[in-house]
């Protein structure tokens, strides 16, 4: 989910090999019943282009009357992607959206300056077993662009440009690649692609993005004579040529990338920004919770309840 609790300095990081300067070992994680698979932040790379955080959310099954409950909680200096694969999300947020996020859409929150989101499984959903596998990503806002007004893009399946052919179909999910464009607001220049290859089919990667990486969500890739099964995001050396080739049994790819930043970032919590002051103001004005004068406001119609913010 887009709610950080804890970041974990130890995620395992594999020897590089010629075509690959980095491999990530994703390392799972318990939310309270709800198992993610995080890939970054990593200890030998911080990010991937401007992505900062990457999450696999499930596979999960949910009896009835179960699901997931990540109360409000607040973001600045970012923006978050949710792209579903199986399985619904009710997305509530302080701008007063209000919106069931399905598979195949793409949604993008940028915090900015602030905001504040719910994310649920919720009414009728939980009258009957349900399940839910997607992928949660934070994007570094460039530092001219931390301190914008929020706001949220929703972006329909449909209107995401999608290729076929050779054993491979690929949907743009963010940014521009293989002659296409996905019409969603960016800050800054992006690559964000879903690609379902058939077994031994070949997928050639743009190569006109500074910073290039592949996350194997099933199956296993073969990369310059080495195989990577899933759960593993690898990491490319820019300008470098890259094709990446299905096992036997086809994979499911996700492809990211773009621009690098202008310099590293600070993380706690939820919060990402290029300086340490800029969370510490974030810091005290959650704790402050003044809701209806502060910097930050709960979601209408989910502001019973918030996520305090960590003790340290």
């Amino acid at each position: 989910m887009s709610w950080n609790p804890a970041l974990d300095p130890d995620i395992p990081v594999g020897d590089a090999v010629d075509a690959i300067e980095t491999v990530v070992v994703a390392r799972a994680r318990d939310l309270g019943g709800f198992e993610v698979r995080r890939a970054l932040p990593a200890v030998q790379r911080q990010m991937v282009g401007p992505f900062i955080f990457f999450d696999q959310m499930g596979p999960a099954e949910f009896l009835t009357g179960q699901g997931i409950d990540v109360r409000p909680h607040p973001h600045i200096g970012l923006a978050t992607v949710t792209y579903l694969l199986k399985g619904k999300l009710h997305h509530r947020d302080s701008l007063g959206t209000d919106r069931w996020i399905e598979p195949g859409a793409v949604n993008l929150m940028t915090a900015g300056i602030g905001i504040t989101h719910s994310e649920r499984t919720d009414g009728e959903l939980r009258e009957k077993p349900h399940a839910m596998l997607g992928l949660q990503s934070w994007m570094a806002l460039p530092v001219e662009r931390e301190d914008d007004p929020a706001a949220f893009h929703h972006t329909p399946r449909g209107d995401l440009p999608e290729l076929e052919g050779e054993g491979k179909h690929l949907r743009l999910i963010l940014g521009h690649g293989w002659g296409e464009r996905a019409p969603v607001p960016l800050a800054s220049e992006t690559l964000y692609a879903d690609a379902t290859l058939a077994p031994g089919a070949v997928l050639p990667l743009p190569d006109d993005h500074e910073d290039r990486g592949v996350y194997v969500l099933t199956g296993e890739v073969t990369v310059a004579g080495q195989s990577f099964e899933a759960g593993r995001m690898l990491v490319f050396r820019p300008g470098d040529r890259i094709a990446v080739k299905a096992g036997a049994s086809g994979a499911r790819l996700i492809v990211l990338g773009g621009a690098t930043m202008e310099g590293s970032r600070h993380i706690w919590w939820n919060f990402v920004a290029s300086s340490k002051e800029r969370i510490e103001a974030a810091k005290e004005a959650w704790r402050a919770g003044d809701w209806a004068h502060g910097r930050f406001r709960l979601p209408p119609g989910d502001d019973a309840e918030f996520i305090p913010a960590p003790e340290k």
